[in-house]
């Protein structure tokens, strides 16, 4: 028996692992074994001719993210070492950035989807939209997003560099980041009173709600209840809800949202190939069913969040302004393989609207086409790329002074990343010497003091979605009053 014949068999074998069980009885028998030989050939070449010698595993892993990469950019393999790394990210026990990456096909690059309010990330003026072209000086090219998390979660305390082109950039800079265990509150306010508290009233005369959802976790339910009651205990007569630059999170956290606002009807439904349609429905009896609203979205609200603002413009619940959203509206499930140390994160399934229209944008979607949320007709804001990052800006420099207040003993200041790095070495030495990482007989060189960045001159914080949604919400209101009066003057 040849050479080939011997290395074809394992690899056949392993092929079969993931791929006969979703094709037989889809292709011939013949073909399918055809495909496999051409794949066989193709690597016996390239082990064989290559300028470097290469393993066969390190082949066919490649294989492996290649295939699945071509699917969507939300598809990947994760190997034996990487799966360890990952189901620390899913328990939650790691350090990070705060930020979530997509792939640009585009571009052939990891893009920020958003930063999470408070974090490193934040902090650092990391932008949604921001193209990573390097981490720690290895080029993000034909990364996918798991390898990414991979290299950029590590140890709290210790730094990452990442060089950032921004969407109105012509050169990247390079930012220097401390990795924190990221807890971040996901519900939030324009403004904080000087208790701390988020004060969720935005205009205490018209009585206007601004409640602002940072991200979809466990807790979001429950804070956004808590809010929505002290509006309710103020008299509130309407709400924004702010869903900008929310990336999502958790499905189940979604439906709890949207049920808060719906009296019935479906919130939103998975379909996929070989699973079981599911649909979620929302409950009757909410406090606040009736509550006029309006939901502000741009082009980084994803997943969960464009999941709310479907259901609630389906229903009718409430105007949606500012820009269309991401498209991310499909459902990643883990599959083991059979070696039980490496796994397959495939895309299974979709999620659709009340309307049944799908919220996914595909690979080769159009613009023209059906995905994501689209403002309601006339409520279309959108902001320039220069515009976008005055508005991330002053957002931020008005959070950073209120999450100082609440950690009075670590206030937020605006510092060079140098200096957070040597203040976290400075803070690990103890009486005996050095960190355990440096030689103890080895001297400490001071380093060069890096000078702060320039503080950003202070700007009028203007707010252009936010303001054309209060000019939606108080013509809902006057459109409401309106019968309301002629009910009264009836009686």
């Amino acid at each position: 028996m040849s050479r080939r014949i011997y290395f074809a068999l394992p690899i056949v074998a392993a092929l079969s692992v993931f791929c006969w069980r979703g094709t037989q009885g889809a292709k011939p028998k013949d073909e399918m074994l055809e495909l496999y030989g051409q794949f066989v050939d193709a690597v016996e070449k390239v082990e064989a001719n290559y300028v470097r010698p290469v393993s066969r595993r390190e082949l066919l892993e490649s294989a492996l993210e290649g295939m699945l990469q071509n699917l969507d950019q939300h598809s990947s393999f994760i190997n034996t070492s990487e799966w360890k790394q990952f189901r620390k990210q899913i328990e939650g026990k790691f350090g990070g950035l705060g930020i979530q990456v997509g792939v640009d096909h585009d571009a052939g690059r990891l893009r920020v989807i958003a930063p999470m309010v408070g974090t490193p990330a934040y902090e650092a003026g990391v932008l949604a939209g921001d193209l990573i072209m390097e981490i720690d000086g290895q080029s993000t090219e034909g990364m996918s997003p798991d390898k990414a998390v991979e290299v950029l979660t590590g140890q709290p305390g210790t730094d990452v560099t990442l060089s950032l082109l921004h969407e109105d950039a012509e050169e990247p800079v390079s930012v220097t980041l401390t990795r924190a265990i990221i807890e971040v509150p996901s519900v939030l306010g324009d403004q904080r009173e000087k208790t701390g508290d988020w004060n969720f009233m935005l205009d205490q005369d018209k009585k206007i709600g601004y409640i602002r959802i940072s991200s979809f976790i466990q807790s979001t339910g429950k804070e956004l209840r808590q809010a929505l009651d002290g509006l309710k205990e103020q008299g509130a007569k309407g709400l924004i809800l702010d869903l900008r630059d929310n990336p999502g999170g958790l499905l189940s956290a979604a439906v709890e949202v949207a049920d808060l606002f719906l009296d019935g009807g479906d919130i939103v439904s998975t379909k996929g190939r070989n699973t079981i349609p599911k649909s979620y429905v929302a409950e009757e009896d909410s406090d606040f069913e009736h509550l006029p609203m309006v939901v502000l979205v741009n082009q980084n609200s994803a997943s969960a969040s464009e999941i709310v603002s479907a259901a609630l413009q389906d229903h009718k619940r409430a105007v949606i302004v500012g820009q269309r959203t991401y498209g991310k509206g499909s459902v990643q499930n883990i599959l083991e393989l059979d070696d039980g140390n490496s796994v397959l994160k495939l895309t299974v399934a979709s999620y659709y609207r009340p309307s049944g229209e799908n919220i996914h944008r595909f690979r080769n979607s159009k613009p023209t086409d059906k995905w994501g949320v689209s403002p309601d007709e006339g409520m279309e804001v959108k902001l320039t790329p220069s515009e976008y990052v005055e508005w991330f800006r002053g957002r931020r420099n008005r959070d950073l002074p209120a999450l100082a207040k609440l950690n009075p003993e670590k206030p937020v200041e605006i510092h060079s990343d140098a200096e957070k790095a040597q203040a976290n070495k400075d803070k690990a030495k103890t009486e005996e010497g050095e960190p355990r990482d440096m030689p103890p007989t080895e001297p400490v060189k001071p380093k060069p003091k890096v000078e702060a960045p320039p503080a950003e001159e202070d700007q009028p914080f203007v707010d252009k979605v936010l303001n054309k949604g209060v000019e939606a919400l108080e013509a809902k209101l006057s459109g409401e009053e309106k019968p309301k009066e002629e009910a009264k003057k009836a009686a």
